[in-house]
């Protein structure tokens, strides 16, 4: 649902939409996090967590390390487990926001954030989606309503379910120079 919306806006001309399917996890002990693909996740979540670290929430829950058994081979190794949707916005290649994180109190999900750059995208021109302003975000996270803030949760199977590609995949959204002008 969040990836269609996403799309939507991309049509509109409100955002420059790219998607990567990133897979449940990195084998982090294994070759395959030396692949352009492994680094390639890698280097965005160690940015993600930059900037969580810059303002003072976390996306650790949604990036947790752990360590796997392989149902193939029985071996087990280190994994970085995904979640199943991430958001992350570019401004002029700078990443300026980042979705799922955590506050002290509450988790602000890609929903939260696809909703809120839906309703930027609304603002900036009532009668169809354009560019969104570029003041709308100062790379601080966006505060959302009391209503949808929801507790952190303390397991995986708490959060809010996000739909996969049409192969039953997780999908992963990355946007690039998302406030575009």
């Amino acid at each position: 649902m969040q990836l269609s919306r996403l799309r939507r806006l991309d049509e509109a001309g409100a955002l420059d939409l790219s998607v990567s399917v990133w897979g449940r996890e990195v084998a982090l002990s294994t070759t395959a996090a030396r692949t352009d693909a492994g680094q390639s996740v890698l280097a965005r979540v160690a940015e993600a967590r930059e900037w969580a670290d810059d303002r003072g929430v976390c996306v650790d829950p949604f990036f947790e390390t752990r360590e796997v058994t392989s149902t193939l081979t029985g071996e087990a190794y280190t994994a970085l487990v995904l979640p199943v949707a991430c958001l992350l916005e570019y401004r002029e290649d700078e990443l300026r926001h980042v979705a799922p994180y955590t506050t002290d109190s509450a988790v602000h999900s890609v929903a939260d954030r696809v909703r809120i750059l839906g309703e930027s995208a609304a603002v900036a021109d009532p009668g169809e989606a354009g560019p969104l302003p570029a003041d709308s975000d100062d790379g601080q996270p966006v505060p959302t309503d009391s209503d949808s803030e929801r507790p952190i949760p303390t397991d995986r199977d708490d959060r809010e379910p996000v739909p996969a590609d049409s192969d039953g995949h997780p999908v992963s959204a990355t946007t690039a120079d998302l406030f575009r002008q």
